[in-house]
């Protein structure tokens, strides 16, 4: 059954160096028409969300901030006419902390959106402008004393590490900052240079210094324990949280459940179906305008894969995968499928089974992706 709901926003003001997101430059773009298309496709989607019991909905991007108040409340108001709210426990935006004024966090708040997660990267201002970003800490600490005063029950924010020239102190400082400002939610990632992007130009050319693989797990094995002695519960590999602050969004993909996917470039995986969306913003509202989905691509997820996807998603939760569950869910238990598998990860000790669980041991996180091939037949 679908649990949650993804919206895209793909408009940007600033293409940050590293970002490989369907995004645009938001000046001359048909922003208006966008949203009013998003509407029009959650009306294709109607049947499917009234049978739905909606828990989760998550407006990312792009940059859901870059639109202007009156933007936002249209949006928001073809959100909530949609999409049935009444189990809706967790409703996130994303947000830019120079872009996220009182105004649009009282519009937020007035339709019940009662997370936001906010990209800060890094509290150092020198690898800020060498990510291409255009906020300083100053917007981070505005928009923390407008969540109060808004009355905003949850704030994440994302930090990054392994980046071009980063040093350690630099890691640390941008972590104990963090700390400082008693943040609730962290998500925490390595620096991916992922292809078009500004920064997979400048690796090809020889242009970009990144730290080695040594100390990239060295930035990890720190951010864990500062993590645990700060009182942070780690609850996946790369997110954070104080104890009932989690995302309940993210653990719906981590969980292998489905959810509907809205926008130009959305994904989203419903009926065993997984699909995507066009891309590019034009054939996105043309296709709309017609009366179709504005499907891309759609495949259905073989039981196999299924599988597959329980692994490499559920091993990345510090759970794990419950045995239990997964034999629920395939008529199989995890032996009958991965017997040898289970068997060599756990004598190498990057698994462990416990409490009716399999999951990754300590030493197992460091070696992650190693992990999840695996699992793939």
């Amino acid at each position: 059954m679908v649990r949650g709901v993804y919206i895209h926003i793909p408009f940007c003001h600033q293409i940050c160096n590293y970002c490989d997101f369907n995004k645009f430059f938001f000046h001359n773009q048909p922003v208006d028409e966008y949203i009013e298309s998003i509407g029009k496709e959650m009306a294709l989607w109607a049947n499917d969300l009234q049978k739905a019991e909606i828990e989760t909905i998550f407006i990312g991007g792009g940059t859901p901030t870059s639109l202007s108040v009156d933007q936002l409340d249209r949006l928001l108001e073809l959100i909530t006419t949609y999409i049935p709210m009444e189990h809706v426990t967790e409703f996130s935006s994303e947000a830019n902390p120079d872009e996220l004024t009182l105004d649009k966090m009282q519009k937020m708040r007035e339709f019940g959106v009662n997370r936001l997660s906010m990209g800060v990267q890094t509290f150092d201002q020198d690898l800020l402008k060498v990510l291409g970003r255009t906020h300083s800490n100053d917007h981070v600490y505005e928009v923390i004393n407008h969540a109060k005063q808004t009355d905003f029950p949850s704030i994440s924010i994302d930090l990054m590490y392994g980046l071009p020239n980063q040093t350690m102190d630099q890691w640390k400082a941008s972590l104990q900052e963090a700390f400082r400002l008693k943040i609730p939610h962290i998500s925490a990632y390595s620096l991916l240079v992922e292809p078009k992007t500004i920064f997979y130009n400048l690796l090809s050319k020889g242009k970009l210094s990144l730290p080695g693989e040594d100390l990239e797990a060295e930035m990890y094995g720190y951010l864990l324990e500062e993590m645990q002695s700060h009182g942070y519960i780690q609850y996946e590999i790369s997110n954070f949280a104080y104890v009932g602050k989690e995302s309940k969004h993210n653990l719906l993909y981590w969980n292998n459940d489905e959810y509907i996917g809205l926008g130009a470039g959305a994904h989203g995986y419903v009926n065993g179906k997984r699909y995507s969306n066009h891309g590019p913003i034009k054939k996105y509202m043309q296709t709309i305008d017609t009366g179709e989905q504005p499907l891309m691509m759609q495949k259905e997820v073989t039981n196999v894969e299924k599988m597959e996807e329980e692994m490499f998603l559920g091993l990345r939760k510090n759970e794990g995968v419950s045995l239990a569950k997964f034999e629920e869910r395939y008529g199989l238990t995890l032996r009958d499928v991965y017997g040898k598998e289970l068997d060599e990860l756990l004598q190498r000790e990057l698994l462990v089974l416990e409490n009716n669980c399999v999951r990754l041991t300590s030493r197992g996180r460091f070696m992650g992706n190693e992990v999840f091939q695996y699992f793939l037949k």
